[in-house]
């Protein structure tokens, strides 16, 4: 199909040159300003459900209100990690 296009082109090798990418960019364009926008309502890419209930779980499910590191085990200004180090604190385990 490309060598078709190609032989058909006219004007010698700069024409050809020129004629190729008047055409990649024509396509281009067709593409991006009239197929992709008349798909867009046809595909799923908005159709996103996240859980299986009416229960939500994760930080949909969670308390809005609540302080992030505010539970018993830590303290609220307590963080899970070490400041100094990359290497993990030993666990009890």
């Amino acid at each position: 199909m490309y060598a078709w296009i190609w032989r058909k082109l006219p004007f010698g090798m700069w024409g050809k040159l020129t004629g190729s990418l008047v055409l990649a960019v024509t396509i281009g364009a067709l593409l991006w300003y009239v197929v992709f926008p008349w798909a867009t309502p046809l595909l799923p890419f908005d159709d996103v459900q996240v859980g299986t209930g009416t229960e939500q779980s994760g930080p949909a499910g969670q308390d809005p209100n609540a302080v992030p590191g505010d539970d018993s085990i830590l303290g609220p200004d307590e963080i899970p990690y070490s400041e100094h180090s990359n290497e993990p604190s030993p666990s009890a385990s």
